[in-house]
């Protein structure tokens, strides 16, 4: 255990994390597994950036929030996945204090960007639909980078009040986190001062960061389903219906996970479970992302077509 004595007290100045698995064997074989899994999601959401960069037809608001997403992605699967094939590599598992609060805040910094990304994705879908003639306006490019840089801002807002929240605990005693990544409720069992600050903060951000944005979401989606239920071409509601289905799959994944993870603070002891929930968000549903947008979506896999094909 590293401990730095201040006084008459000690201070943890790194943490050890556990990792996925200990056994010499499965080592290796998950280094490959999640090695490729990093790989493909780099490639999967690389490859939906440059279709939209490099396809006129693309070139629309529901497009320019899907790239952003794709770059969210990205960096939320770089935050704990080259750290997590380092601990498979190499038998000293320690991370700083400082590194450990560095990939907290750009873990919750991308995950929160995500939140409020889905949801204006959400309300834009709302309009192409339930407000067609005054889309072009309500959608102008000013405003979508204006989105955007809001959804980033309030993330950022809740990052840094989180790691600075969690700065100001003592960690005197266990530094061993079962998991592996840095995050709140592994965090939060290990400190040996009041965490009642820090719980009500992440309950408010609970409800700021989640509750809001999914009650946005589905109120959005109510709308829409009304909208397109009342056309009366079949053919119309499967095209309304198709542009909507893909984003609703990673809402659902996205919230799915993030409510497990975050709703379970009275456990005592850190679970597989955890692990597998921490694995589904941030390895798992960045690279579902592309491969969900892609698939459903003729436009992307024909701008994707053109480009590998080079015609």
């Amino acid at each position: 255990m590293q401990l730095v004595a201040l006084g008459n007290e000690s201070s943890v100045t790194k943490f050890v994390l556990l990792g996925l698995t200990d056994s010499p064997v499965l080592q290796p074989i998950l280094f490959v597994i999640f090695l490729l899994a990093y790989v493909a999601t780099i490639g999967g959401n690389f490859s939906i950036l440059a279709a939209i960069l490099m396809e006129p037809k693309l070139h629309t608001p529901m497009y320019f929030f899907l790239g952003n997403l794709s770059l969210l992605d990205v960096g939320c699967i770089t935050v704990t996945v080259p750290a997590m094939l380092r601990q498979f590599l190499y038998s000293d598992r320690s991370i700083p204090y400082g590194a450990c609060l560095s990939q907290l805040f750009f873990f919750h910094l991308l995950a929160g960007a995500d939140c409020f990304l889905l949801t204006v994705m959400a309300y834009d879908r709302y309009l192409a639909i339930c407000q067609p003639l005054t889309y072009s306006t309500r959608m102008a490019p000013g405003i979508q980078k204006a989105s955007v840089g809001l959804s980033c801002a309030c993330a950022l807002t809740n990052s840094v009040a989180h790691t600075v929240a969690l700065s100001t605990l003592k960690f005197c005693g266990p530094n061993v986190i079962n998991h592996f990544y840095c995050d709140l409720p592994q965090l939060f069992k290990l400190s040996c001062s009041s965490i009642q600050l820090n719980e009500k903060l992440l309950f408010v951000a609970a409800a700021f960061m989640a509750v809001t944005p999914l009650v946005l979401i589905t109120v959005s989606y109510a709308h829409v389903v009304a909208a397109v239920l009342r056309i009366r071409s079949s053919e119309g509601r499967k095209k309304a219906f198709s542009t909507c289905s893909s984003h609703l799959t990673v809402v659902g994944i996205f919230y799915g996970t993030g409510v497990f993870n975050y709703m379970r603070l009275g456990s005592v002891e850190a679970s597989d479970k955890d692990k597998g929930v921490g694995i589904f968000n941030t390895v798992i549903s960045p690279m579902l992302n592309p491969l969900i947008y892609s698939l459903r979506n003729p436009d992307v896999k024909g701008a994707l077509r053109r480009i590998f094909t080079g015609r």
